[in-house]
């Protein structure tokens, strides 16, 4: 029976397994299903594949819990920036494709097994404005709720009906949203997960440009510092009406460990 080596990263508790997949091996639904689950597998938020790239250091495939590839990971994204870190691959700079196409990052701390990377996100964003909340698209579809009340909120039943929503055919992350004097707070439903995770960096990405909308911030460079179950985050861009450029994700990355399946 053949075994794989991977490596158990997490950005602030939303956890990956990856794969140094340069030799292009091939990985099938089931097994990827099977290792993420928790109580008889490896257990994960996600499946990374690090694999070659002719266009940039390195291309990262990112498959949801159950199995199926899917779009942009923000978290896995960084976690991946590490993971070539570590390989050699980069240095400090890194260029990378993803689903949704290049990225650059930055490698702005490193320490043993953990790191603080910097994430260019795709801030050709549209908007759309509900009744009960907001869309956006950052790489991910994302629905966003502001409440007061975030601890004792039924993210599980609330979560659930925004991600089979129908005006999702494809369904949607739903993220809960409270505002704090100087920070936000967010939690967040992942379709593919079908469960609250510690933490989603498209999700809190997506929180960050809706705020600013929704609060009508000023033109010019802004940062908004983002608390979630698993740790803190940053969110940094350029506003300038209703377009944003300059957008990146900030945070940790860490190495938890390192096995054989």
């Amino acid at each position: 029976m053949q075994s794989n080596s991977f490596y158990k990263f997490h950005g602030t508790g939303n956890d990956f397994i990856i794969i140094d997949n340069r030799q292009g091996l091939s990985f099938s639904k089931a097994q990827i299903e099977a290792w993420c689950r928790r109580r008889t597998g490896i257990g994960s938020d996600g499946f990374i594949l690090l694999e070659e790239s002719s266009d940039a250091d390195f291309r990262m495939r990112y498959f949801n819990a159950d199995g199926g590839e899917a779009s942009l990971c923000g978290n896995g994204s960084r976690c991946a920036v590490a993971f070539a870190h570590f390989l050699g691959i980069i240095e400090k700079q890194a260029l990378f494709s993803a689903f949704d196409g290049l990225h650059k990052a930055e490698v702005i701390e490193h320490a043993d097994y953990e790191w603080l990377i910097s994430l260019e996100m795709n801030s050709n964003l549209r908007i759309a404005t509900f009744e009960d909340g907001y869309f956006t698209d950052t790489g991910s579809p994302h629905f966003i709720r502001f409440v007061d009340d975030l601890e004792n909120i039924d993210l599980l039943n609330e979560g659930r009906k925004i991600r089979h929503d129908s005006r999702f055919p494809e369904g949607c992350n739903a993220n809960f949203v409270k505002i704090n004097p100087d920070h936000i707070e967010v939690r967040t439903f992942e379709r593919g997960v079908e469960d609250e995770t510690l933490s989603c960096g498209t999700g809190v990405t997506a929180s960050a440009i809706v705020l600013s909308i929704q609060n009508n911030f000023s033109d010019g460079n802004h940062v908004i510092p983002i608390r979630t179950k698993g740790g803190n985050l940053q969110v940094k861009y350029t506003k300038k009406g209703s377009t944003f450029s300059n957008l990146y994700l900030q945070g940790p990355a860490v190495m938890a460990f390192l096995g054989k399946v």
